[in-house]
């Protein structure tokens, strides 16, 4: 029988394990490295099928290394399963209400994403085991990508050494193999702290840091022009020093977002943006600490591995029903206008010999299943702790199209979509994906000559360099 279609229906019959195991993640949603019950369900799955797991890897509690097998090749699939705040939605309702006022959501289909890529180890695991092919799987658990970046964490201290490759996914309102690059990013905690005082009586005795925050923010604004066009910075008031208008406040937190192409352009950008931090202290007679939160690397995909992926998409495609359809479309119908504009737009970089009207035509779908080519497209504007991988090992990803077309990331639509069965056909539709490169790669290792080849062409002999200090610890 063939080894592929054996490896798609293992993880057919165990399709309502997987979907349990994701919807018990959407309902615990947890942020950062508190991720203490959305662990849960991969524990309980790979004790059950024969994986080995070390826990709390690289001073994380709850990331882990699941192993099975032995020798070469070894296939690293990587999982996530953080949720973001404020960000709580009623499952498959088709207006923003939220579950929990102020409560954490899935915006991101991380429940998806983890459980998808789980699939695929297991469907791959069941394959090798009857097969009697040898080599390993090693899954990894990764929490904090939103936001502190453990794979960040994990590569700085060597847990991806010894892969081959690395494989991943991650859910999208399209169909195709991950080609682009992203941004490096660091993320920097600017604490002021500065004298309390009568604002009223007696404000000359008194020092502002939020004052400080403020001088800085708008010197960050002058800055802006003076850094290359991609770079981007962004920043949340984590402390405003409370709510008393008249207390010259005597503390204030800043928590900035650095991002730019490559790690060495965020590292120049973040020192102005230091230097732009003391000054507004010295205008204020305040005091700043720079504390350095984490950072990622940029994204490098791997043309020849993510080509592997890309060939395998057309054999785990799934059917959506008429009810499936009239779901998205509804949660469709809820986007601002322009949503379309900006897929017809889409569509014509993908398929530029296309007439308009077929263009025009697939943009107004709810659901957009269709493959779409690889294509050398600019990095995306957004980062992935995914990008430490790709500097230590080959990698590669696919993104599946069971969110709604044209929805945004981090939306309450993709929350309120986490739970439906379109979103679980597409999270196995990844798993067959993932497990079928794996499995390639255990028929063929030969096919890791060239991959590796090209990783090293991308980022030469040079022993990978963590942007985050050693000093720093996950927090």
């Amino acid at each position: 029988m063939d080894l592929k279609k054996k490896l798609r229906e293992n993880i057919e019959n165990n399709r309502e394990m997987f979907i349990e195991a994701a919807n018990r993640i959407w309902e615990t949603p947890e942020t950062r490295f508190a991720t203490k019950e959305s662990v849960k369900p991969f524990y309980d799955i790979l004790l059950d099928e024969d994986f080995s797991i070390e826990k709390g890897v690289a001073d994380m509690e709850h990331a882990f290394v699941a192993t099975y097998g032995q020798g070469n090749p070894v296939i690293g699939i990587l999982t996530e399963y953080d949720a973001l705040d404020n960000l709580s939605q009623v499952a498959n309702l088709t207006e923003k209400k939220e579950l929990i006022p102020g409560g954490k959501g899935h915006g991101c289909g991380h429940n998806l994403l983890g459980i998808g890529a789980l699939s695929g180890a297991i469907g791959l695991k069941n394959v090798i085991k009857e097969a009697g092919l040898k080599g390993t799987i090693k899954v990894f658990g990764c929490p904090a990508e939103e936001s502190g970046y453990g794979k960040s964490f994990m590569a700085r201290e060597g847990i991806f050494d010894s892969l081959d490759v690395g494989l991943g996914w991650h859910p999208m309102d399209m169909t195709t193999a991950f080609s682009q690059s992203t941004l490096a990013v660091y993320q920097v905690y600017y604490h002021f702290k500065g004298q309390s005082s009568h604002a009223g009586s007696s404000p000359e005795l008194g020092r502002s840091a939020l004052d400080a925050a403020e001088l800085m923010n708008m010197g960050v604004q002058f800055l802006r022009e003076h850094i290359i066009d991609q770079a981007r910075i962004h920043y949340a008031f984590i402390d405003a020093g409370g709510a008393s208008a008249n207390v010259v406040q005597s503390s204030a937190t800043l928590h900035y977002f650095i991002r730019a192409p490559k790690t060495a352009q965020v590292d120049a950008i973040y020192k102005r943006v230091n230097e732009v931090a003391k000054g507004a202290a010295q205008m204020t007679g305040t005091t700043v600490e720079i504390e350095f939160d984490s950072a990622c690397s940029d994204y490098i995909p791997n043309k020849a591995l993510t080509k592997l992926m890309h060939d395998n998409l057309s054999a785990a495609e799934f059917e959506v029903t008429k009810e499936e359809f009239e779901f998205e479309k509804a949660l469709m119908d809820t986007l601002p206008n322009g949503t379309v504009e900006g897929l017809i737009n889409r569509g014509k970089v993908f398929f530029p010999n296309r007439s308009l009207e077929e263009i025009e035509e697939k943009a107004n779908l709810a659901l957009n299943t269709e493959i779409l080519p690889m294509m050398s497209l600019p990095p995306i504007s957004g980062s992935s702790d995914v990008g430490d991988v790709s500097y230590v090992v080959p990698t590669a990803q696919v993104v599946i199209a069971c969110e709604p077309q044209g929805s945004p990331v981090h939306s309450w639509q993709w929350v309120a979509n986490g739970k439906s069965t379109v979103a679980h056909k597409g999270m196995l539709s990844a798993g067959k994906t993932i497990g079928m490169t794996g499995l390639d790669l255990f028929l063929n290792p030969e096919m890791l000559n060239e991959i590796k080849k090209e990783h090293l062409h991308n980022v030469g002999n040079k022993k990978f360099i963590s942007p985050i200090p050693k000093e720093v610890k996950p927090k």
